[in-house]
């Protein structure tokens, strides 16, 4: 019964790292977007590319979804706010879940 738990709480500890993981590959989105907005970095940079085209394929899937249930805002994007603040709901549900599981 108790290694249940421990594999439980190991999985729980997983997909937190994970959603953390993936909130800070969105904020690196938003800021190169930013940087790249306000020419502070040029894309034509081989390596500024690569890191985009990264970042963009990681978050672009999921983001899309979000955009599409959006009312246009003008240029301002704030579907990654959206899903940062959906991921923090999730990482709030999986304490809970393992505080239950603590007891």
């Amino acid at each position: 019964m108790r290694t249940g738990i421990s594999r439980m709480n190991a999985l729980l500890w997983l997909i937190n790292t994970v959603i953390q993981l993936y909130i800070y590959v969105l904020i690196a989105s938003a800021v190169l977007s930013w940087l790249v907005a306000f020419n502070v970095v040029n894309v034509r940079n081989p390596i500024v590319s690569q890191i985009g085209e990264f970042l963009y394929r990681v978050t672009e899937p999921v983001l899309r979804p979000i955009r599409n249930l959006l009312p246009n805002l003008g240029g301002v994007d704030i579907s990654p706010v959206i899903l940062i603040l959906l991921l923090l709901f999730i990482q709030k549900l999986i304490a809970d879940v393992y505080i239950q599981l603590a007891v």
